[in-house]
């Protein structure tokens, strides 16, 4: 019986016709599909179609930073970037309330102000990267105040597992693919792929691309086109945390609400032993820091630690040997350097009467920093 519907049902999708060379023969030929009726799909193109939708999912899992070891797949560049079908945009977040105070203050660490003044002391000899390309310098190439400040948070978004040398430059990139001038309304109307071409080279560009277009709408739907005042409306901006919002405020608007903690500043502190126990992330050093350190050096600890780490408590291979800490047995975390081949010698360049002289370091990776060195009066006054 099985094989008479098989046949019965090839014969429904063939006709007959006899032949036009001889009567007693006729032909079958497949029966034409009514117009009407939709095309069958193959199975190959549904999996080929699979196969893709899965390729976009691994694109958001690489980006997050999830394993995927095994799996090989060309990377996407900016010049042509992925285009998914865009769904409604989510609902704005609700302001996050930021916790400011410890319920119990975090004792002041022993010998804190003569560790403070001594990292004060070498910063003022130090010329770091951040003092020529940190979130503050981004303001300085726009002329209305809120462009400038909308260009501060820009430059702190990007700035997120990225080198300030990076940072800079791609903020200098995006005004120039913007015409010249970071504004809310540009960065609204240009195409994603402009923005990523522009801040290709700093860490989570795919991320951060769709965090800046989603809080120029936010800024424009709710601030009217402006940064927000609060940390709490900062934090609820796509992309934005403590750090960035402290900042932020400091920066942009001059206002001192809070220490901005990055890594350079969870780490020093807790090779300083300023914390009982050592923090385990950079909000618990915030919390601990604000519970005890004056208010007034809320602001200028945050850049101070950040060139120092730069240029001498590094991460790997702290240079010790360049660190006035160790000699006043002011830093527990105290290395002793062993020289190298890799690692380059100190050199003492000779300065003028009127100039104070310079030490010129250079580093592993052929970065060079200079320490201004005060006159000798001024070392005798100290």
């Amino acid at each position: 019986m099985s094989a008479i519907r098989n046949t019965s049902s090839r014969a429904t999708r063939l006709t007959a016709r006899p032949s036009a060379y001889h009567s007693s023969v006729t032909i079958f030929e497949p029966k034409q599909e009514d117009a009407t009726e939709s095309p069958r799909r193959s199975k190959r193109i549904k999996l080929e179609v699979k196969e893709e939708e899965s390729l976009l999912d691994l694109e958001d899992i690489v980006e997050s930073g999830s394993s995927t070891a095994g799996i090989s797949r060309k990377r996407k560049t900016p010049s042509s970037p992925i285009k998914k079908e865009s769904a409604k945009s989510p609902s704005p977040r609700k302001p996050k309330v930021i916790q400011q105070s410890l319920k119990t203050p975090h004792p002041a660490p022993e010998w804190w102000k003569e560790t403070y003044d001594t990292i004060k002391a070498m910063r003022s000899r130090i010329v770091a990267p951040v003092d020529t390309m940190g979130c503050d310098q981004a303001q300085y190439k726009e002329s209305d105040p809120k462009n400038q400040r909308w260009a501060t948070l820009v430059s702190l978004m990007l700035s997120s597992q990225t080198k300030d040398e990076v940072t800079d430059a791609a903020v200098s990139n995006l005004r120039e693919a913007l015409g010249g001038s970071l504004t809310v309304d540009a960065v609204i109307e240009v195409d994603e792929g402009v923005i990523s071409a522009a801040i290709a080279k700093v860490g989570f560009w795919r991320r951060k691309t769709g965090y800046i277009k989603q809080t120029a709408q936010r800024l424009k739907d709710d601030f009217e086109s402006d940064v927000p005042k609060t940390v709490d409306e900062l934090c609820s901006l796509p992309g934005v945390g403590p750090k960035m919002a402290f900042l932020a405020l400091q920066v942009a608007w001059d206002l001192n609400h809070g220490i901005g903690v990055d890594v350079h500043v969870h780490r020093i502190t807790n090779r300083l032993g300023w914390h009982k126990k050592p923090t385990k992330n950079p909000e618990e050093t915030r919390l601990n820091l604000q519970s005890w350190l004056p208010k007034e050096l809320h602001r200028e600890i945050n850049h101070m630690l950040v060139g120092f780490g730069q240029v001498i408590c590094q991460p790997v291979g702290p240079r010790c040997d360049l660190c006035d800490l160790p000699a006043k047995n002011l830093c527990p975390s105290a290395q002793k350097v062993v020289k190298t081949k890799n690692r380059k010698a100190v050199v003492l360049a000779s300065g003028s009467r009127d100039l104070p002289p310079k030490l010129e370091i250079e580093l592993e990776d052929d970065v060079k920093f200079e320490l201004a060195q005060p006159p000798v009066d001024a070392q005798a006054n100290c």
